[in-house]
């Protein structure tokens, strides 16, 4: 999907507040990674049935660390409305105004997180941050309480080296509702319009392609995701007396999944599009390794791996309510509800992906099953702009932090409220990083964060916003 590894324009002759920040992000290391131990602490998760209180704290702490900092203009609380009737969860709002012409540079990132599943499948504790080897575990060590921290520490490297009494403009915008849809991203940004306005974004939600080498993310898949309740009975019956002539919900529900997908597991829905691109190498081993294949376990789809990741669609069932094992009783189950979370390629609408959807699984029930879907989120694929001058700043400050050129990457996971910051910021230029490897396991058990790539993406930004702040 996305250009094979390109050299930077990096000049051969350093940044020369290269060795003062490099100095700046090494020494405030051992606090920072304390500082997002904090955070990790908190378990900020933004879905529903779980603690709105714990998202409170979280965005309260973070707040209480863009404050710390001492240079920003106003630093508040805000929200916004999902509908007429519901508040989203709170976010973190920090604004500077640019002097002097310079730009100005918005830093966004999340401070919920996912739900961190059975405590069994962690190896310690998921809210209690643990450092083994060179890695921090803990649910959001990664995603994206780092992001958080990398934009506090490269602000603070900043100033600390240049002053406080600097010229670029600077706003922090900490979201606290990513890991659930951002619902109210779209009115947020409208009603704090003058207060985001800024000429570069910066979206640190996304990852890297290895420890060692940098990326910039420019392309992302959209997301279609909502919940299928599918039903066959008015109440549940005795399965000995009336099975074998009577389908239950979940004969219907295995048969109707299984459409979805071919023999090789490609998507099999019609209407749901891919794209063609060039991709970087990437083998069938290290997708094994990185995924955590077990063996005998062969891959699905067809194509090469990135293109199937980046380029294509993908349809995973990511929950389902049904009868336990420890409370199976020997009834046909009257009905049976799953979540669908479908992965669409750049260049699709998801609008027409979700119609593409529902119209497949409505020709698709068996046995006249009655399906509800509801529920419903959908999220725009992103193909980021890479003409911009901004494009190559950031280039040449991951190869001045990290030692090696970066590379242009799709990622196969969502950002669908990048959409929105296009549609009302046309003119910013946006740039997706992140602090993230493929070890990391965001969303997953066992979450973590390499802390060398953590502290060379807070020598990317501090170095962006040194450059920055010499550009008129």
């Amino acid at each position: 999907m996305t250009q094979a590894p390109q050299p930077t324009s990096a000049s051969t002759t350093p940044d020369p507040q290269l060795e003062p920040l490099t100095q700046a992000v090494l020494a405030a290391m051992p606090a920072t990674i304390a500082e997002l131990s904090t955070l990790v602490r908190i378990p900020s998760v933004s879905w529903d049935g779980f603690e709105p209180e714990q998202v409170q704290r979280s965005a309260e702490a973070a707040k209480a660390l863009i404050e710390g900092i001492g240079v920003f203009d106003s630093v508040e609380l805000a929200r916004a409305s999902i509908d007429d009737e519901t508040l989203g969860h709170p976010a973190v709002l920090a604004t500077r105004k640019a002097k002097n012409g310079r730009p100005t540079i918005l830093l966004y990132a999340h401070h919920d997180v996912q739900p961190p599943g059975h405590d069994s499948d962690w190896d310690s504790p998921p809210f209690e941050p643990t450092v083994r080897g060179d890695r921090l575990y803990g649910r959001g060590a990664a995603d994206d309480k780092a992001g958080i921290m990398a934009h506090v520490a490269a602000i603070r490297a900043f100033v600390e080296t240049v002053g406080e009494d600097f010229d670029l403009g600077l706003v922090a915008f900490f979201e606290g509702e990513e890991e659930f849809g951002s619902r109210s991203f779209a009115n947020f940004i409208t009603e704090n319009r003058e207060k985001l306005a800024a000429d570069v974004i910066v979206v640190a939600d996304s990852d890297n392609w290895d420890v060692n080498t940098p990326s910039l993310t420019v392309g992302l898949r959209g997301n279609v995701t909502f919940k299928l309740k599918v039903s066959t009975l008015a109440h549940a019956s005795h399965s000995g007396m009336f099975g074998g002539a009577v389908p239950d919900a979940m004969l219907a529900t295995v048969k109707l999944l299984a459409t979805l997908h071919d023999e090789n597991g490609s998507v099999a829905v019609d209407g749901l599009t891919s794209r063609e691109g060039q991709t970087p190498e990437y083998s069938e081993e290290k997708l094994r390794h990185e995924a955590g294949l077990l063996d005998g376990v062969s891959s699905i789809g067809s194509g090469n791996v990135l293109s199937r990741l980046w380029d294509k669609p993908a349809i995973t069932i990511t929950g389902i309510d049904a009868p336990s094992v420890m409370n199976a009783s020997n009834t046909l189950t009257p009905s049976i509800t799953v979540k669908l979370s479908a992965r669409i390629a750049p260049g699709q609408d998801p609008n027409d992906a979700f119609e593409a959807l529902r119209a497949h699984l409505h020709a698709n029930a068996p046995f006249g099953a009655h399906l509800e879907i509801s529920d419903v989120d959908r999220g725009s694929p992103f193909l980021v702009d890479t003409s911009g001058w901004a494009v190559e700043v950031v280039k040449t400050a991951m190869h001045e932090a990290w030692g090696n050129e970066p590379l242009e990457t799709g990622i196969g996971g969502s950002i669908p409220f990048i959409s929105d910051l296009v549609e009302v910021f046309p003119e910013a230029q946006i740039l997706v990083t992140g602090v993230e490897d493929p070890e990391s396991r965001a969303h997953s058990p066992n979450e973590s964060l390499h802390l060398g790539v953590f502290k060379r993406a807070i020598l990317t930004e501090a170095l962006l916003l040194a450059k920055l702040e010499r550009r008129a």
